[in-house]
């Protein structure tokens, strides 16, 4: 049975799934034959399997879609520290899907993955502590996790920052500074970034 596989034969078929998964170049996966891999493998305990498998549930791939099962095994993952499941996990918690929507828990989970160093938490971290979001409103502590997604390109934290600045909310008022961040945004495709461009050239005008 799965749950009594060697570690061995659990990351053989974890990594024979992956292979399947991403690592061939047909374009029709045998998601079937990789949800198998992936479902023995996480049976008996392998984490990044459970994580995979949680995203076939989620998404469909080689079984019938199961959010609340992507939720089990997303949670899974997650207490046993796998970042992207707790990114996950928070999400759930953010939109009350499959779960009652709990902001206060979903802030626990995005700050458990922004500690670990995952970009989307850190700027949902930025987000919910700039409006309050199952936390109390803390201006600073939105800009420092606006500021960690940001310095990995993330485009959303960098028009945030923007924002920030445009308005003073956090930071002190500047202009060229709102320009800047709208600039670097823009250039990653941020479409709102690109309007507030032209705003700031009207302005200028």
């Amino acid at each position: 049975m799965s749950q009594q596989l060697s570690k061995a034969e659990q990351s053989r078929r974890f990594a024979a799934g992956y292979h399947l998964a991403f690592e061939t170049k047909s374009n029709k996966k045998k998601w079937i034959e990789i949800f198998n891999l992936w479902y023995s493998a996480a049976s008996g305990g392998h984490l990044r399997a459970q994580f995979y498998l949680a995203t076939c549930y989620d998404n469909g791939y080689g079984v019938q879609k199961n959010v609340k099962e992507a939720f089990e095994w997303f949670l899974k993952a997650a207490k046993r520290g796998h970042m992207d499941s707790q990114y996950n996990i928070a999400l759930f918690y953010r939109d009350g899907e499959v779960v009652k929507q709990d902001l206060k828990t979903a802030v626990h989970w995005f700050k458990l993955a922004a500690l670990k160093g995952d970009i989307e938490a850190r700027r949902e971290m930025g987000y919910c502590y700039f409006h309050g979001k199952g936390v109390k409103i803390n201006y600073l502590k939105a800009i420092y996790f606006y500021r960690l997604a940001a310095s990995k390109n993330d485009q959303m934290a960098i028009y945030n920052l923007g924002l920030c600045y445009k308005t003073g909310d956090g930071v002190i008022y500047s202009k060229r500074w709102a320009k800047y961040y709208f600039e670097k945004a823009a250039a990653l495709g941020h479409k709102a970034a690109m309007v507030q461009l032209k705003d700031l050239r009207r302005l200028d005008k």
